[in-house]
């Protein structure tokens, strides 16, 4: 608790931006260089996206947009910056479903996640793969939850840390099949692939984007996705209701957001050429191969409904769950 509320109050220490947001035309709307804030490590798959999109809005606009990755706090320090950014367009950021669930898992943070954040579009949706290391002896998702309902709380899920999304899904997965799971929170989500793979834990919810490479390396074996149909990384892969658990669907989303503030013309500008961009088959395809399922055309209103809703639906789970910082 008291490391908890040190880092809260670090978190609020740092400084305001001076900056003052200056007058912007959305014709003319960009004129210089645009940061897209990633509040994780490169190589992720927040990151993966944003990196696309920076890509193909540096071309189409004609100017550089970089991507900053300010990893930290569970993406609190990203998200903590972003809303303390110049709302004019030019500083824009990812958020996934982790931030939704931040408020009720770690108490008052140093920005509101409703209101701080402008929503601009939700823009993929990304399933979970249920996989076991490749050499175990659990073949199927039948396998796996007769073993788990014959010796309880011994079979082990591994995630990115408490109220993770792999967290999450993993207490949601074992609340619907009615089992009794160890869960053992590593320090992300990369250091829990690394603890999978080298037999630490029994199994895990990892990110379709993650999961596939490996599954098709050969280095897991994938048992069911979340996903209501199959996933085109991973087409041989049935999903839950196939493989005997209907009525369970599971999925994260990532979007993006601006600083509270930002023009209403920008924003729109900005979620016009998102969709367009992610539209093109070759955009689609590139991300469906990392296990990313691109949304349809929302606009910004609706895109802040779903987080509204989300902050709702993950504090009550968080509440019931008793599920407490690491």
């Amino acid at each position: 608790m008291i490391r908890r509320r040190q880092l809260l109050q670090s978190l609020a220490a740092v400084p305001v931006a001076a900056a003052l947001p200056f007058p912007a035309s959305a014709q003319n709307y960009p004129d210089r260089a645009i940061r897209i804030i990633v509040p994780l490590p490169p190589g992720s798959p927040p990151d993966v996206l944003a990196r696309i999109v920076a890509d193909g809005l540096s071309r189409s606009w004609k100017q550089p947009v970089v991507v900053e990755n300010r990893p930290g706090a569970t993406g609190m320090i990203g998200l903590q910056a972003l809303a303390r950014s110049a709302p004019d367009g030019y500083t824009m950021g990812i958020i996934f479903l982790t931030h939704t669930v931040l408020p009720q898992l770690m108490g008052p943070l140093p920005y509101d996640t409703a209101n701080d954040l402008a929503p601009v579009a939700n823009l993929v949706w990304l399933y979970n793969v249920l996989v076991v290391p490749a050499d175990s002896p659990i073949q199927s998702l039948g396998d796996f939850v007769q073993g788990a309902r014959a010796q309880p709380d011994t079979v082990s899920f591994g995630s990115g840390g408490n109220g993770s999304p792999a967290h999450l899904v993993g207490e949601s997965f074992a609340r619907a099949a009615k089992l009794r799971m160890l869960h053992v929170p590593f320090k992300g989500p990369a250091e829990a692939v690394t603890g999978l793979l080298g037999h630490q834990v029994s199994t895990m919810f990892a990110t379709s984007s993650v999961a596939a490479p490996l599954v098709r390396g050969g280095k897991l074996r994938a048992l069911a996705v979340t996903s209501p149909q199959r996933l085109p990384a991973l087409p041989d892969v049935p999903t839950l209701a196939e493989a005997g658990m209907p009525g369970l669907e599971l999925r994260e989303w990532e979007g993006l957001v601006a600083p509270a503030g930002t023009p209403t013309a920008i924003v729109e500008k900005w979620n016009a050429e998102l969709f367009r961009l992610l539209g093109a088959p070759e955009a689609r395809a590139r991300l469906a191969d990392l296990g990313m399922t691109v949304a349809a055309p929302n606009p910004p209103e609706e895109f802040g409904g779903l987080i509204r809703k989300e902050l709702q639906y993950w504090g009550q789970f968080v509440r019931s769950a008793g599920i407490r910082p690491g």
